[in-house]
């Protein structure tokens, strides 16, 4: 089969696509023959080594496929059926494994490009709206980064929620997508002072919670911009790595929560993955909830596909199709 391989960390040019044996399901395994695969920044650090893994290796983690082959002691799911997952070993292919308990069913009016688009961004905003910082109406907000792939899906949730959402984006164009998932007020952090111009628009009052998905760059700003007892969620570092913070910051800037969530630990429980994705499905089904594909590359373009990511030319969600 075809698959993408990084030899040596490195640019784009690290990403080569080649010929590799296919996956076999082991116990409790099944294998997927991909349809469409999620291109997420966690890979760009892999490929550049500030996420190392073994090499030669193939990046991915995301996608939505049919099922060709499970393992011994696999009920569910069965072989044919369509089927979605944020936890694939090797999405950079057109076949790829995963456990079984980590695939959920994709439902027949889901198109698999939608499914590979939403697993890994779309159950994230899931969790850091429902779980994380659970919103209540009346909440103010801001979203950094509002019109990337995991920005557009905050907003429209947040809203759903009930809050009031700010966010932060570089161009004209970026930020009329915001504003079309329904934000309130979006900052040109390119021409504006982000945190002057949310302090601005809530008249000094701050917000009760941060959704920063840059890290090094608005960290700081983003503690500026909460309101006593707020919470500041960093859920990326795009820009680079948050340097080590005192504590004592956050009591002086009004008893601050801060929380670096990962996906693995809110969808841990039993059943909790196949609950969110159930609930996210359900809003995609009935058409309030939007997912926003900018491309979808064949898979010997997966570094044009990063590189487009990396600089940050894109508007929501990138695919690689096999």
């Amino acid at each position: 089969m075809k698959a993408i391989r990084v030899h040596t960390p490195g640019g784009p040019d690290a990403l080569q696509l080649e010929d590799v044996p296919e996956p076999e399901a082991g116990p409790g395994e099944a294998v997927v023959r991909m349809e469409a695969t999620g291109v997420n920044y966690i890979e760009v650090y892999q490929r550049k080594g500030l996420y190392p893994l073994q090499t030669p290796f193939t990046p991915g983690a995301e996608g939505a496929g049919t099922v060709v082959a499970v393992g011994e002691g696999v009920a569910t799911p069965r072989v044919g059926e369509r089927v979605a997952s944020e936890t694939l070993k090797g999405a950079y292919a057109e076949l790829a494994k995963t456990r079984a308990t980590r695939l959920v069913k994709l439902p027949d009016n889901v198109e698999g490009r939608t499914g590979a688009a939403v697993m890994l961004q779309g159950i994230t905003a899931h969790y850091l709206t429902a779980s994380t910082y659970p919103i209540q109406r009346g909440d103010r907000c801001l979203i950094h980064a509002v019109a990337g792939g995991v920005g557009l899906l905050l907003c429209q949730i947040a809203k759903r929620r009930g809050a009031w959402v700010v966010g932060t984006t570089s161009t004209p164009e970026k930020a009329k997508f915001a504003h079309d998932a329904g934000a309130d007020e979006v900052i040109l952090y390119t021409q504006q002072d982000f945190v002057a111009e949310v302090k601005r628009l809530t008249g000094g009052k701050g917000v009760q919670v941060v959704y920063d998905s840059v890290g090094k760059t608005t960290f700081d700003g983003s503690l500026d911009c909460l309101a006593p007892r707020g919470m500041l969620v960093l859920l990326g570092q795009s820009s680079g790595q948050v340097p080590p913070l005192d504590p004592q910051v956050l009591n002086r800037k009004g008893s601050l929560y801060l929380t670096r969530p990962t996906i693995a630990h809110y969808t841990a429980g039993p059943g909790e993955l196949a609950s969110r994705a159930s609930e996210l499905f359900s809003w995609i089904e009935d058409g309030w909830l939007r997912v926003h594909i900018d491309r979808a590359l064949p898979l010997g373009e997966a570094a044009a596909a990063q590189s487009a990511l990396e600089s940050r030319r894109t508007i929501g969600k990138v695919l690689l199709v096999p």
